[in-house]
């Protein structure tokens, strides 16, 4: 129960490979990451620079000889 079965060396051999392996894939990763928070921060940054739009008039008041309540 102490050591490893082949199985985990191979989920082990997998990680490796994917973070170590080629050219730069962790740099990629890590670059598409840093791209991400940038367009994030870019975005929260943006809404400041968007005009203030004025709120809807309110509705007129009901006409209460037009529409009698009846009880």
């Amino acid at each position: 129960m102490g050591s490893l079965s082949p199985i985990h060396w191979i989920i082990i051999a997998v990680i490796v490979l994917l973070v170590f392996g080629g050219r730069g894939k962790l740099s990629s990763i890590m670059g598409d990451a840093a791209k991400g928070v940038r367009a994030f921060r870019d975005g929260l940054k943006g809404d400041d620079e968007k005009p203030h739009v004025d709120p809807a008039p309110p509705l007129p008041a009901p006409n209460p000889e037009k529409d009698p309540v009846v009880r």
